[in-house]
């Protein structure tokens, strides 16, 4: 008994300073490789967009001469012209009233399927949610067909809302994944609270949940609005008339048009980049703490 007491009542072996060296030696050393990995993915991503942006900067003589060189002298010439254009504001204003749509119907409703799927407790709850995990498998250009053809049996072909409606309804599986677990993993306790102060679930959802949500709402605010924005190939089926041309087909038919002009349409593809870059930088910080919930939910 004295054996075994003793030996249970043993310290724990700690690592010696050898383990703490080694240890300090793979920390010093995977650092680096980690900074060298970031770099290598940051240099793949962004050279190419700074290329793209640079180069709408010079001249096609220019460009022709040399592919990757700095401009000399710097033309500013073809973003000026795009910006007092309406080739170019048409297709940005007709891609942002479709985005702002397509973002507002995909938050709306996906925050209060998400509540439901949460905060209530019904049969065939799971089932619901796994339905719309499910339609996270299909994509938006493989019901392209089918929408084509229920677009024009209700007449919305060339028509803004024939793209943002089923863009909106496409994101709502990942808005209700994203938003779901964020929303479960709030305390019942202060649902109660609120229900003693007088809150109807009504007010708890809008006053309360969506506040304590915001990370999460920003996120899929801003996939939704990046995915709307570079949506190609629905505008393509739904619309005919280039007055109703998003920027992705602006691109394309300018593009088509000013096949010889490389250096205006370089100009016209980094003008059109700007808005979407600028969602991810304004909501970066949401965009992480969103993610975070979600996977922990």
């Amino acid at each position: 008994m004295t054996d075994v007491s003793a030996t249970l009542e043993a310290p724990a072996i700690r690592p010696g300073p050898t383990g703490h060296l080694r240890r300090r030696r793979r920390i010093s050393l995977m650092t680096p490789l980690t900074y060298l990995v970031a770099l290598l993915i940051v240099g793949i991503t962004v050279v190419p967009l700074l290329f793209v942006i640079v180069d709408g900067f010079r001249s096609n003589a220019q460009i022709n001469t040399s592919a990757t060189g700095l401009p000399h002298p710097w033309v500013w010439s073809n973003y000026r012209s795009l910006l007092t254009s309406s080739a170019f504001w048409q297709p940005l204003a007709n891609s942002a009233v479709i985005a702002v749509i397509a973002t507002g119907l995909v938050v709306g409703l996906g925050s209060m399927a998400a509540f439901a799927l949460s905060r209530y407790s019904f049969r065939g709850r799971e089932g619901i949610y796994l339905l719309f995990a499910v339609g996270l498998l299909f994509p938006i250009n493989a019901a392209s067909l089918p929408l084509y053809l229920l677009l024009q049996k209700i007449g919305l072909l060339d028509n803004l809302l024939g793209v943002a409606l089923p863009e909106a309804a496409f994101q709502l599986p990942i808005t209700i994944v994203i938003l779901r677990p964020f929303m479960r993993a709030i305390s019942g306790e202060i649902e109660d609270a609120a229900v003693v102060d007088g809150a109807t679930r009504i007010k708890f959802f809008w006053r309360i949940l969506l506040p304590l949500c915001r990370p999460a709402l920003a996120t899929v605010s801003v996939l939704a609005f990046v995915i709307s924005w570079n949506t190609y190939l629905l505008p393509l089926l739904v619309f005919t008339s280039t007055q109703h041309f998003t920027l992705p087909l602006a691109v394309a038919n300018f593009q088509t048009q000013y096949a010889q002009d490389t250096a205006k349409i370089l100009a016209f593809t980094a003008l059109s980049m700007v808005p979407a870059l600028g969602c991810f930088v304004l909501a970066e910080r949401h965009l992480v703490g969103g993610f975070s919930g979600a996977v922990k939910g």
